[in-house]
């Protein structure tokens, strides 16, 4: 299995914790954001990684390198123009020949993703969410499902809690085909790609766990996820 951690954006919430680093630069308990889910796929033998870059490129490039020091294989993209969080695997069409995991770059987690894996296969599933309770629904995507898990509905930051507390942990397996849903240029997975899913009753899934997965998007919930991850180390 290989992965792709989503390393484009530009952290505008966060720039008065550090405005010379790129987002997934800042450290969390020592170590760079963007380390701990390098770790987390090493750990589960996701050894090929693509990495998409746009903001503050050279800075992320320099510093993870090809990934050796890791012990992973980085595959890197440069987007002049943001591609969006689907629309950035346009770049790695080649490279993702099997299943393959999708990691916002600013979420943070200890997920077991042996486990995420075999329900991912036990379902046949194109795509699976990682799915979780928020405390705070109203700024989160939002995710309804059935009985059978089978997500029926995706609600990009409603604004309300009318919708529900099961967050979209934006940690995802997918198959290669989603290729065939990827509208060209820019797209969004919540937006444009799980919708289109849904429409055509296609295999989507949602993975529901209590695991720690924290977002780490502003500096209140930075500071959360630091205190965290020094308090388990």
């Amino acid at each position: 299995m290989k992965g792709i951690i989503l390393s484009a954006g530009k952290g505008t919430r966060v720039t008065e914790v550090n405005e010379k680093l790129p987002k997934l630069l800042i450290p969390l308990a020592g170590k760079p954001m963007i380390v701990w889910n390098i770790e987390l796929c090493k750990k589960y033998g996701i050894e090929d990684i693509a990495i998409n870059t746009h903001y503050m490129a050279d800075k992320i490039k320099n510093y993870l390198g090809d990934g050796s020091q890791f012990g992973v294989k980085i595959k890197y993209s440069y987007e002049p123009n943001l591609l969006g969080t689907s629309g950035a695997l346009s770049n790695f069409k080649d490279f993702f020949n099997e299943s393959f995991v999708v990691i916002y770059g600013d979420i943070i987690s200890q997920l077991n993703i042996n486990k995420i894996k075999g329900f991912h296969k036990k379902h046949k599933s194109l795509a699976t969410l990682v799915v979780h309770k928020t405390n705070h629904p109203e700024d989160s995507d939002i995710v309804q499902m059935n009985e059978n898990n089978m997500i029926t509905k995706v609600i990009h930051k409603p604004g309300n809690t009318d919708f529900g507390d099961l967050g979209n942990a934006a940690f995802y397996i997918i198959e290669p085909k989603i290729f065939d849903y990827l509208p060209e240029g820019e797209s969004d997975f919540i937006k444009d790609v799980f919708p289109k899913m849904i429409s055509t009753r296609e295999s989507l899934y949602g993975y529901k766990t209590d695991e720690f997965i924290k977002d780490a998007g502003t500096p209140l919930r930075i500071m959360e996820v630091d205190e965290y991850l020094k308090n388990i180390k």
